[in-house]
């Protein structure tokens, strides 16, 4: 069994400039098909634009609001916001004016730096 805490993670930084602490990936337990992150973004924090050849990912909303942005399209996001992200797909998150925005990130290979591209 593997169960690993959230508190014991440290935080890195992704190719997209955002930080994160990585759940359950291949670095810290046996897993082979995806990966499990927590994302924080600051008071107007956003990611890089940027897309993944392989990677699908969920993005699941815990606290905050923003703007999530998909291959052009524009929606605004609150706790308990579920959002897909197709592999090959254009995205970027925002956090708004007001608070920081905290998320949960899953993604199908698991995240790969080498799997991040930039316009």
């Amino acid at each position: 069994m593997t169960v690993n805490s959230l508190s014991r993670q440290s935080p890195f930084t992704t190719a997209d400039g955002s930080a994160i602490r990585s759940i359950l990936d291949s670095t810290n337990a046996p897993v082979k098909n995806q990966s499990l992150a927590e994302a924080t973004l600051p008071v107007n924090g956003e990611t890089q634009r940027h897309y993944h050849k392989q990677s699908e990912e969920l993005y699941f909303i815990l606290e905050g609001e923003g703007v999530m942005e998909i291959n052009g399209e524009v929606c605004q996001v609150s706790p308990g916001d579920g959002i897909l992200i197709p592999a090959g797909t254009w995205h970027q998150i925002r956090s708004s004016q007001t608070t920081p925005l905290q998320f949960l990130c899953c993604c199908s290979p698991p995240y790969s730096h080498e799997d991040t591209y930039f316009e």
